[in-house]
């Protein structure tokens, strides 16, 4: 399994919760064989997680930069907790970034969660290599998680959508994407397709720093924290449309 060179840049500090011992065991096993990687805090259920990540806990034990969060917990699930550890960000210690881990059964509540602060989603079932992947990307804050499975899942979680443009116009973010110019639409367009910052530049030939840069005026003008949450909007507001 290839890494990437961790040199002297710290390891990504990540959090594991789920209420299934073994699963964190598996989990914990991939990701510390990862030179860049650690894995720094263990949760059985949402509670836990909330008290091991309050801002205070980390302060003292240091911080983590991504949580790897099931859905479906005991005491508290992972949806309340990742609207709790994200609520309760400083600008001294920003929130860690939450990959929900989900399987199609539990669709509601992965959009939910996303709505709720959390960066992206990973299949339960997905290889080691994508959820390695996973958690490096969500980390750099630079692509959407898994861009083969993401449009599936976005097509098969976006149920609600509008029927017609009266009705897209009535969405509370309808105003926010009527802002973007056309080049903004056409690169929200390809994201939510699941295209990267770097397929993106090759589709529109534009430079990569070029596509960067739009992203970022876009995530502004839609009030997204990432790319997640914008292609969501896009989504949601009819902008794109499963299968087109």
């Amino acid at each position: 399994m290839s890494t990437p060179s961790s040199g002297t840049v710290p390891p990504v500090r990540v959090a594991l919760v789920d209420d299934q011992q073994l699963v964190r065991a598996g989990f914990r096993m991939v990701i510390d064989s990862q030179p860049d990687l650690e894995v720094v805090v263990e949760a059985g259920d949402g509670a836990q997680a909330v008290r091991a990540l309050d801002p205070a806990a980390r302060t003292a034990t240091g911080p983590v930069d991504v949580v790897l969060m099931d859905v479906r917990m005991p005491a508290m699930d992972g949806l309340e907790a990742t609207e709790r550890i994200v609520a309760r960000a400083t600008p001294e210690l920003p929130a860690p970034k939450v990959i929900v881990l989900t399987t199609f059964d539990l669709d509601e509540y992965v959009l939910a969660a996303i709505r709720a602060g959390a960066s992206g989603f990973l299949l339960k079932d997905a290889p080691p290599e994508e959820m390695l992947a996973a958690i490096r990307t969500v980390h750099r804050g630079d692509a959407v998680i898994a861009p083969s499975s993401t449009r599936r899942l976005l097509e098969h979680l976006v149920t609600a959508l509008p029927e017609d443009e009266a009705a897209a116009a009535e969405h509370p973010a309808h105003q926010a994407v009527a802002q973007l110019t056309d080049r903004e639409r056409e690169v929200l367009v390809l994201m939510a397709r699941g295209r990267s910052n770097t397929e993106i530049g090759q589709d529109l030939y534009v430079a990569e720093a070029t596509v960067k840069t739009h992203v970022g005026r876009i995530l502004a003008k839609l009030g997204a924290r990432d790319r997640v949450q914008a292609v969501v909007t896009a989504y949601e507001t009819g902008l794109v449309r499963p299968g087109a």
